[in-house]
């Protein structure tokens, strides 16, 4: 997997949110918001392919969480993101 080009993670007013740049990515219908551990992982991979597995290890590097909580937190982030069309 890897995180599509246009693409940015923002902090804005204490939130984080993905920006999208670019005529092909604009679509002002909807605003993406991640909580913190999402835009940790996110920023663990931005730029670089990844798996499953890179987002859990992200989250237990940053967190106090069980190997089998991090797994599951992964593979629902990933799935949303996927789904959304922020990685292909």
């Amino acid at each position: 997997m890897k995180i599509k080009e246009g693409f940015q993670l923002r902090e804005v007013c204490g939130e984080y949110v993905i920006v999208a740049y670019g005529m092909k990515n604009i679509d002002f219908s909807k605003v993406i918001n991640l909580n913190e551990s999402a835009a940790d992982m996110w920023k663990a991979v931005v730029g670089k392919e990844f798996t499953v597995e890179n987002l859990k290890n992200a989250l237990l590097a940053n967190y106090d969480v069980s190997e089998e909580q991090a797994s599951a937190d992964a593979q629902r982030v990933a799935a949303e993101w996927k789904e959304i069309g922020l990685i292909s």
